[in-house]
């Protein structure tokens, strides 16, 4: 089984990442994409732009926010993609948020 942990995209890349995967929809700010040290970008298997704007990073809606994107990860294709990807190696999912 796969090792996943996540991190910020602002933080260094370091050997213990394994495969590093962006889950954003958006690039974010003021990072190359050398810095980046990618091995796949998936756009998709972020949260919706909808209820990414509901959500609003406010943290008395987390909760909701949580259940509403576990809803749309059950029917999302993309995770698939991201599964294959990882397979049984350790992974990092990268954002770029503030708030972990």
């Amino acid at each position: 089984m796969a090792t996943i942990t996540t991190k910020r995209i602002y933080d260094a890349p370091a050997e213990t990442d394994g495969v590093r995967i962006l889950v954003d929809r958006l690039w974010p700010r003021g990072v190359s994409k050398e810095a980046a040290a990618l091995d796949l970008w998936s756009k998709d298997i972020a949260p919706s732009p909808e209820l990414r704007k509901w959500f609003d990073h406010r943290p008395d809606r987390f909760a909701q926010f949580t259940q509403d994107y576990r809803d749309e990860l059950a029917v999302n294709p993309a995770v698939e993609e991201v599964r294959a990807r990882i397979g049984k190696a350790r992974a990092t999912l990268l954002y770029g948020a503030r708030d972990p």
